[in-house]
């Protein structure tokens, strides 16, 4: 089995709904089991359009799936939740968003699989859920999450609370 970390946001149709749909797809992945979950953080939306804030999270798995396995169940996951990858915008709103953020302490490099996820190191809507799971967890070539997140910035960045 290695740990896998996964990276889930969404800032349409229901975020929280749409977060807790996923990872209970991932808790039922063949030969995976689901390990940490971290908190709910609203972050802003960035990119070139004018959108709602994000929630995002982040999960740890203990799998035996291959990467490139994980990563087509994830990318299942979200057409299951109405993705659609093809007819987006880049770093548009979206539903949800599920990215392979780590594959035990490997490093990869394949055609549509890069672990760890190329610009991870550089936000915080990752770091700070990745925090909440382990802030010692390594980053191959690059750090802890602790340290890493003490390199971003994380104004905007607040768990959220649902609303009373």
């Amino acid at each position: 089995m290695i740990r896998a970390c996964v990276g889930l946001g969404s800032n349409r149709d229901d975020p929280p709904a749409r977060i807790d749909q996923a990872c209970a797809a991932l808790e039922v992945l063949p030969q995976t089991r689901l390990r940490a979950r971290s908190r709910l953080w609203r972050t802003p939306a960035w990119g070139p359009l004018p959108q709602a804030d994000y929630l995002n999270a982040a999960v740890a798995l203990d799998t035996a799936l291959a990467p490139r396995a994980l990563l087509d169940a994830l990318l299942a996951i979200e057409r299951e939740a109405g993705r659609d990858r093809a007819r987006e915008q880049r770093w548009g709103p979206r539903r949800l968003d599920l990215d392979l953020l780590l594959y035990g302490g490997q490093r990869l490099e394949e055609p549509g699989l890069n672990v760890p996820h190329p610009r991870l190191a550089e936000r915080a809507f990752v770091l700070l859920p990745l925090a909440d799971i382990d802030p010692s967890l390594l980053v191959p070539g690059a750090g802890t999450v602790a340290e890493l997140l003490g390199r971003v910035d994380c104004a905007g960045c607040v768990p959220w609370v649902a609303p009373a």
